[in-house]
């Protein structure tokens, strides 16, 4: 008889799965939310691991210390961190690893705790038999509460940057062959490499959330991150909040050099790693934040209805039946 693993039920269901041994809405988001009596702490942990996350050809060492925190700090910022303290830090490693490679690791985890705030706490290591490195990032909760669960009918969905360079950057440090008829210019070969290697978060957003906001009483929005891309984001924040996207394809923010096509559409959609912020609020408030903040577009708008994506254009609906990244 087969015994049910974890590639039969994937990454989402494993997580729902271990929902009954927590709290009530404990793992509805990326971070815990652990109250006190001065200031309510986020606590976050992620981690990358060698050949599913990375390898030594697509990234190197310091690269990637940078990229792990950021991967921690953007989950953090998506739930409403005003602040980070710090990080600790687990290493699993094989005993063969050069030192220079874990000093230059640590030296682009510094780097980017030094643009964005925060310090190395302590941690742990270990033997393994392949690379993997476990951040746990902890916040202070900001004024505003930023959930998964938050949206609306009648929002507009808004995202920041531009999604899909990550991954184009992963496939050009991988040498992936493109198809012979896409020209890709040097700008934008060298633009997403940096965002694959050295993405960045954006750390005036929640200032620019409170300036904006138009009704003072309004303390829960609804966000997420891209980290699993912008699908995977809209779907997480639709199935959390019990209501239908309703996507303009037209209003997409792409780079202007990025190729046409239903493969590069994919590319955008499914990529990943770009830690974009995907959130929604009201009409007024979403039409004051884009006056203020030029790199945050209107996507489309949230309505009632069974959990779903849906594009205004409706021959664009065969993109969503691509899968996401799954872990297992």
């Amino acid at each position: 008889m087969h015994k049910e693993t974890l590639e039969d039920i994937g990454e989402k269901e494993l997580i729902n799965r271990l929902r009954k041994f927590m709290p009530k809405n404990q793992a509805s988001d990326d971070c815990a939310l652990i109250k006190t009596k001065n200031n309510n702490l986020l606590i976050n942990n992620d981690s990358l691991v060698e050949n599913v996350h990375f390898n030594d050809i697509s990234i190197g060492p310091q690269d990637l210390g940078w990229k792990a925190v950021i991967s921690n700090l953007s989950d953090l910022l998506s739930s409403g961190s005003q602040k980070t303290l710090g990080i600790t830090i687990s290493l699993i490693l094989p005993s063969k690893t050069e030192w220079v490679w874990v000093e230059e690791l640590y030296k682009g985890m510094n780097k980017a705790l030094k643009k964005y705030g925060g310090i190395i706490l302590g941690g742990d290591c270990s033997k393994g038999s392949q690379k993997t490195i476990s951040i746990t990032a902890f916040g202070i909760q900001g004024e505003l509460e930023l959930k998964r669960n938050a949206c609306k009918p009648g929002d507009i969905i808004l995202t920041t940057g531009i999604h899909g360079l990550s991954k184009l950057g992963f496939m050009i440090n991988n040498k992936v062959d493109f198809d012979n008829n896409v020209s890709l210019n040097k700008r934008l070969i060298r633009k997403s490499i940096k965002h694959f290697c050295r993405p960045e978060v954006y750390p005036f957003f929640l200032k620019n959330l409170l300036k904006s906001r138009s009704n003072k009483k309004r303390r829960r929005i609804g966000c997420t991150d891209s980290s699993d891309g912008l699908f995977q984001a809209l779907q997480d924040l639709t199935i959390s909040s019990k209501c239908k996207a309703i996507i303009n394809y037209e209003k997409i923010p792409k780079d202007k050099d990025w190729p046409k096509g239903d493969i590069w559409d994919e590319y955008y959609f499914f990529g990943g790693e770009d830690y974009e912020l995907v959130f929604s609020l009201p009409k007024k408030w979403a039409k004051n934040l884009t006056k203020l903040d030029k790199n945050i577009n209107e996507i489309g708008y949230f309505s009632k209805g069974e959990p779903s994506i849906k594009f205004i254009d409706k021959c664009k609906n065969k993109l969503l039946k691509n899968a996401p990244f799954r872990h297992f």
